[in-house]
């Protein structure tokens, strides 16, 4: 069994039944549930919160037995960071670290693939990450 980290876009297509997304996203969650526990992390959260008015609400939608959730270790917050300098290095705009960094980092150091269908920041910063994201010509 195999745990996946599950990237906010993913959720978020589910939860809102986004027209373009909703089918590949849903199918990918149930594949990748089959074959182990789909897990998040606090900055995952964060991010799916914002369409929510309270914390249980939240919850009922992310119900802690589908969704394990898994802390961010220090050596994610670390390799972070050391993403978002390669990112200013390369003239990227933004002043603080964004969220796919933590999210990049966390997978790359638990060593758990992420699910995900925006995966070009990731494969930029994490080369050696395992993406499951849509094949080129699908994005």
């Amino acid at each position: 069994m195999s745990a996946v980290l599950v990237d906010t876009n993913v959720l978020l297509d589910v939860l809102t039944e986004d027209p373009n997304w909703f089918d590949w996203s849903a199918r990918q969650l149930q594949d990748c549930a089959a074959r182990g526990p789909l897990c998040i992390n606090p900055v995952i959260y964060a991010e799916v919160s914002v369409g929510f008015e309270r914390i249980e609400e939240l919850d009922e939608a992310l119900p802690p037995a589908d969704f394990e959730r898994l802390p961010l270790p220090w050596e994610a917050a670390f390799l972070a960071g050391k993403a978002f300098l390669r990112y200013r290095h390369a003239k990227g705009a933004r002043r603080s670290p964004l969220s796919d960094f933590f999210i990049g980092a966390h997978a790359a150091i638990a060593r758990l693939p992420l699910l995900t269908r925006d995966a070009r920041r990731y494969r930029t910063y994490y080369p050696s990450l395992e993406l499951i994201c849509p094949r080129v010509g699908q994005q």
